[in-house]
């Protein structure tokens, strides 16, 4: 299904969607009824193992042949790039598992302009409904242009029993929109963006979540079919705006430099929340407090506590982080952030439990 934006470009909107139970086994089912019936497939490690049974047999059930199967263990731009354009006629790309291999099936679907049906097994960010995936090219992560899914489908049944920093890694990614609406209507206001009202409004509800608290217990169903649906509409939001504006910002930079700085990175989700909150505080972001509240409430601080960041490698990061993407202002874009984002890492009685000195340091 599609749409034009305001610039007269078309965007592109999910024509199958499905949220809720049981839904791995009708996948076979929601492909023959749009005519898929000879698919490449592309599953992550231990997926298999995972949903395969159930999913396969629904794929047999109704007459859906898998021409190409791949186990995916890169993302390497070139990698894709000989996949894709190794494969013989099919009717659509089938990813099935986390990023890696669900950024692989879209890419290669970009490639060769057939639909991409998502079908994430964890909702740990907005991905798996967004129009860019996360490539290594030359060597390095870069977060590059592809089409948004024809399809997603997700199995609550299979989202309840992810492990819990999927979730927490959904709910950092989530909160993001906060700060990154916020950089995206400084810039605007600095003459340096083209602003998307209707963008800016869906990220905006996305975050209902958040904030109507209806339950914020990450194992509660209904929490979970939220968070789920919440990500989803972030990346039509991104697909509106015809840029990653809506739901990346300065939190996002710092992830990015995070990932090129530190020994060990962690789950993008969870870089992007500590960076989100340190953010809104250096925006003075009127929303700071509910994001505090929520990370608080859902066991999302501390759970990151567990495991703090390095001081030494987060601050490195924060050096980097203006530079990652030219000519994109955020708030750390202002002289005067890095000394402010010390005083606030030093000072906030939150960020001084989750960003800690590494004992060699001390």
């Amino acid at each position: 299904m599609r749409a034009l934006n305001p610039t007269n470009k078309q965007i592109e909107i999910p024509y199958l969607l499905k949220i809720g139970n049981g839904k791995t086994s009708r996948v076979g089912k929601y492909l023959y009824d749009k005519s898929f019936m000879r698919i490449a497939l592309y599953m992550g490690d231990g997926i298999d193992d995972l949903i395969g049974e159930p999913f396969r047999a629904g794929l047999m059930e109704w007459g859906v042949v898998i021409i190409h199967e791949q186990l995916v263990t890169s993302t390497d731009i070139d990698d894709i790039t000989h996949s894709a354009f190794s494969l013989p006629s099919i009717d659509a790309i089938v990813g099935v598992g986390g990023g890696k291999a669900l950024d692989f099936a879209k890419y290669s679907a970009h490639l060769l302009r057939v639909p991409f049906i998502s079908i994430p097994t964890a909702v740990s960010n907005d991905g798996f409904g967004s129009p860019s995936c996360s490539l290594t090219v030359l060597g390095k992560k870069k977060s590059v242009k592809a089409a948004s899914p024809f399809g997603i489908v997700i199995d609550l049944d299979v989202i309840k029993n992810s492990p819990d920093i999927f979730m927490y890694s959904g709910i950092g990614d989530m909160a993001s929109k906060i700060t990154a609406l916020k950089d995206w209507q400084m810039a605007r206001d600095k003459g340096l963006e083209r602003f998307v009202d209707f963008a800016s409004m869906m990220a905006y509800n996305s975050l209902d979540i958040l904030f109507l608290k209806h339950s914020l217990d990450i194992h509660c169903e209904y929490f979970q079919r939220s968070l789920a649906s919440s990500l989803m509409i972030s990346g039509l939001a991104m697909e509106i705006a015809g840029s990653s504006r809506p739901a990346s910002g300065s939190e996002h930079l710092i992830s990015h430099a995070l990932d090129e700085v530190s020994a060990k990175p962690k789950m993008h989700g969870i870089q992007v929340g500590v960076a989100t909150y340190l953010c809104a505080l250096l925006q003075d972001n009127p929303q700071v407090d509910d994001i505090k509240d929520v990370f608080e409430r859902t066991g999302f601080m501390d759970f990151v506590r567990k495991d703090p960041f390095s001081y030494q490698e987060f601050v490195t990061a924060l050096k980097l982080a203006p530079s990652i993407k030219s000519n994109f202002y955020s708030i750390l874009s202002e002289p005067d952030s890095f000394e402010r984002a010390l005083d606030f890492i030093e000072k906030d009685s939150c960020l001084r439990t989750v960003i800690v000195p590494s004992k060699a340091a001390l």
